[in-house]
């Protein structure tokens, strides 16, 4: 053939590399799209998590997705730093890790025990270390959540493994090497005027190709396509094909009259029985409130075999049922063939109820 054109073989070829479908060591432009699509919806859920734990205005926006190796992506990182990775074990295969900036995780450690941020530690504590990683566990946690219901199925993660690094040699992802190949969705986090800084979360390469497979089929699905209230399939077409009908307006003259309505009867504001029985099998969750306190995560993380939690009860008060959350009763501890139970005293008026709802 002449050397102006390409063999069916070459085209082929090309078409792979540029789509990038069947090369597991790298991925295509779309599954970049994707990833960055699936990293704004899930980080969507991580800024509400994050915002209530910390009471602080959140907001996380993805900057990029990029492919590259955990050894070139920590060269480059800011040290130290904090990572926290963990293992999927239903619903997808491979890893996800987070990575912060140990500054970063300090204000929030500080937020999380009662302070105000502006001071934080250069280097954590045992406690500070254990908020922020409660804190990092609930932001991927948050993550798996939102994958799961883009992907509809359920996807499960493993405990948590959290570390502090300094530089490549004192830290690495588990059963992974620093050459193996991840996907790196950069995120800018701000929270108030504490942080205007970066987070990055991880996946494995094939954990990303398996994430995007499922979005990408998903949307191909025919069950994505709406259907009508008779489950029939319904076509739909962009507005520029949009049929476009027009009503002519009849020639004779239009009659307007007022409506004639019926006569309502007495019988047709009766009610029909009350077919109760068809509800009584209808499991309902009774639960007793022994009394209740507030603690700051200081004092939480403070807790040790032995201590004392004051509750807000006195002893001869009667205690809290609540039925389906609730509360309906009240009652008193009795032990029953030395098992607890509760008596109760005073079943409360509808009044009452609704004051509790107030």
């Amino acid at each position: 053939m002449s050397d102006n054109f390409l063999s069916r073989e070459e085209i082929d070829s090309l078409h792979r590399k540029s789509m990038d479908v069947d090369d597991t060591e790298d991925i295509s432009p779309q599954e970049r799209d994707v990833m960055g699509e699936v990293g704004n919806l899930s980080m969507s859920t991580v800024t509400t998590a994050l915002s209530t734990l910390l009471n602080k205005q959140v907001s996380i926006t993805t900057t990029q997705v990029e492919l590259t190796t955990f050894k070139e992506l920590v060269a480059n990182f800011e040290t130290p730093y904090v990572l926290l990775q963990v293992k999927f074990n239903e619903g997808l295969h491979g890893t996800n890790a987070l990575l912060m900036r140990n500054r970063d995780a300090s204000i929030i450690a500080n937020l999380m025990m009662g302070g105000d941020g502006s001071n934080p530690n250069k280097e954590m504590s045992e406690i500070e270390f254990s908020a922020v990683s409660e804190a990092m566990n609930q932001m991927i946690g948050s993550t798996s959540t939102a994958i799961s219901t883009m992907l509809g199925r359920s996807v499960d993660i493993d405990t948590p493994f959290i570390q502090v690094g300094d530089d490549t040699g004192k830290i690495e992802l588990q059963d992974l090497s620093a050459d193996t190949k991840v996907v790196k969705i950069v995120f800018n986090m701000k929270i108030e005027d504490l942080i205007d800084s970066e987070i990055t979360q991880l996946y494995m390469i094939e954990t990303a190709k398996e994430i995007s497979k499922g979005m990408l089929e998903g949307l191909d699905s025919p069950d994505s396509k709406p259907e009508n209230t008779f489950g029939e399939e319904l076509e739909t077409k962009p507005f520029f094909e949009s049929e476009v009908f027009e009503m002519e307006r009849p020639n004779e003259d239009v009659r307007i009259q007022k409506p004639m309505f019926a006569e309502l009867k007495e019988q047709s504001r009766q009610r029909g029985p009350r077919n109760i029985d068809l509800i009584f099998d209808v499991p309902l969750e009774l639960s007793v409130v022994l009394g209740k306190t507030k603690k700051s995560i200081k004092d939480i993380l403070a807790l040790e075999p032995g201590t004392i939690v004051e509750l807000n009860k006195l002893v001869e008060e009667p205690l809290e049922i609540y039925i389906n959350g609730k509360h309906l009763a009240q009652g008193e501890v009795v032990v029953v063939d030395e098992k607890f139970g509760i008596r109760i005293t005073n079943i409360l008026s509808a009044a009452e109820r609704v004051l509790k709802l107030g």
